[in-house]
């Protein structure tokens, strides 16, 4: 078989001493039912003049007219000819396919095959006793500033997209404090083969990945005010596991047929957003963490740039942190866990939404046992053999007291950011005030300064004394409350006896072992 000379992918030769065909162009490696070529055709050492037509190899008309076209420009038998084509075909065929594999291969990020040495760390990590600890204090190492209990929530979040039931964080922040900072920053501590990061989406994007394309991955989405299209399969994706959807396309024959194009999850989403309420059906299947945009955040962060540009920050042991942390990710494998005190676990009465809040607290306690499976001895099922471990006291004294705030953000009637500006307002010590003072004690937006008053005022935070709307605006005062303190000291309360139940339990489950 005459080998193609394939050296110029723009101008593919195939010479078998009788004929030279010529694939002008190249070839399209999109659509295989169909194999669009412009062919030069000339007969070697010939004077008679080429033949240049643009055909369908596989369209069996076209391919008789150009046989039979060829045979009488440059007077050779149809046999010869119609052999030729056939074998080039066959040919481009297989280099059309390769050219798929080899692009395929590109576009996918290999994993990293650890050493023994760097696996040997990595289990050793896993293994501390004050395993979380020990991370809190490498993610700062990291290069991330502030933030410590957020990462912390984010790291074991994203840890979860290889258990059965991953978690998705949805990050909340005013503009123009840097919302997808923290998340950028604890996903460089992960596997590269493992994150998904997309600036901007289409509802149909999801729908075209391979069936198994982006099972246990994370998708990183930093800016969810600019992916609405996408927010309805992010939603299945969470709840369902995956996502289906009903095509027309045409066959090889111009037929419209019906496809269903499904894509298996499940997936860990992690997106950033300033619009807490907008996203209000997403949020419920989501973390909501609360960026910290305080003046001493600014600050350190501020600080943190300065001593990059003085060269005092070491570059290279904060990449060493980052590199550890992906090879702990590397390591942790897939298990089943089974939590004995599910049972005994209960929500503040206090917390909206108690069914939703519950299954993210419960996910959010099996990713804390997950990230510790090497501490934790491995079981087998005696009814189907099948392997698994345990939850322990301190994952779910650990669950509570990283989801402390957010379990008390479920519990508020205010949205994140309205709260945030009640507390600056209440540290502002006005006794009476126009949104005007306001303004001269804080830069906030004239927009946003209305809204987080209007809100305010509907759940009776402050009451309007005076003033009017439309000339000197509307004249407020705060309305006395140590409603925040109270409802933070209910919550303590109940997760001290939840924990407590808890403890008895696992020494009476010690004593039976």
């Amino acid at each position: 078989m005459t080998e193609l000379n394939t050296t110029n992918n723009e101008q593919i030769i195939y010479d078998n001493s009788l004929i030279k065909l010529t694939v002008l162009g190249g070839i399209k490696i999109e659509g295989l039912d169909r194999m669009r070529a412009t062919l030069k055709a000339e007969l070697p050492e010939s004077p008679k003049p080429p033949i240049r037509h643009n055909l369908d190899l596989y369209n069996d008309t076209q391919l008789e007219k150009f046989i039979r076209k060829t045979a009488e420009r440059l007077e050779i038998g149809t046999s010869v000819i119609a052999a030729s084509l056939s074998e080039l075909t066959a040919q481009l065929e297989s280099y059309r396919l390769q050219q798929i594999q080899d692009s395929e291969a590109e576009s996918q990020v290999k994993p990293k095959i650890l050493t023994e040495e760097e696996k040997k760390a990595a289990l050793e990590y896993l293994k501390q006793s004050d395993l979380i600890e020990v991370t809190k204090l490498d993610l700062a190492k990291s290069g991330i500033i502030g933030e410590e209990i957020n990462a912390l929530i984010l790291l074991l979040a994203m840890s979860s997209r290889k258990c059965a039931d991953p978690l998705s964080v949805v990050c909340l922040a005013k503009s123009g404090i840097g919302k997808s900072y923290l998340m950028e920053r604890v996903a460089a501590c992960f596997p590269t083969e493992d994150l998904l990061e997309n600036t901007q989406m289409t509802e149909n994007s999801f729908y075209y990945y391979k069936r198994e394309e982006i099972r246990g991955k994370i998708f990183l989405i930093e800016d969810l005010d600019g992916a609405q299209e996408v927010l309805y399969p992010i939603r299945e994706l969470q709840s369902k596991k995956r996502i289906s959807k009903t095509v027309t396309v045409k066959d090889k024959n111009g037929i419209n047929k019906t496809i269903t194009l499904t894509v298996e999850g499940p997936v860990s989403v992690i997106g950033c957003t300033t619009k807490e309420r907008i996203y209000e059906d997403n949020a419920n299947r989501s973390i909501l963490i609360y960026l910290d945009g305080s003046k001493e955040q600014d600050q350190k962060i501020l600080e943190y740039q300065k001593q990059i540009k003085a060269g005092i920050i070491d570059s290279e042991s904060e990449r060493q942190a980052r590199e550890l942390l992906s090879n702990c990710q590397r390591v942790l494998e897939p298990v089943k866990i089974i939590n004995p005190y599910a049972l005994l676990i209960e929500l503040p009465k206090e917390i909206f939404k108690p069914r939703r809040t519950m299954g993210l607290l419960l996910n959010f306690i099996e990713a804390i046992t997950y990230y510790h499976q090497y501490q934790r001895e491995q079981l087998v099922s005696p009814t189907t053999g099948e392997v698994f471990i345990e939850t322990e006291p301190q994952d779910i004294e650990i669950a509570f007291t990283l989801l402390k705030e957010t379990l008390f953000r479920k519990s508020d009637e205010l949205s994140g950011a309205c709260r945030s500006f009640y507390q600056a307002l209440k540290r502002m010590k006005l006794e009476k005030f126009f949104a005007a003072d306001i303004r001269q004690h804080s830069k906030i937006n004239p927009r946003t300064l209305q809204r987080h008053l209007k809100e305010l005022n509907d759940y009776n935070y402050l009451q309007i004394i005076g003033g009017n709307k439309y000339k000197t605006g509307y004249q407020y005062e705060l309305n006395p409350t140590a409603e925040k303190i109270k409802l933070e000291h209910e919550i303590n309360k109940q997760i001290k006896e939840i924990l407590k139940k808890i403890e008895q339990q696992a020494k009476v489950r010690q004593k039976k072992k």
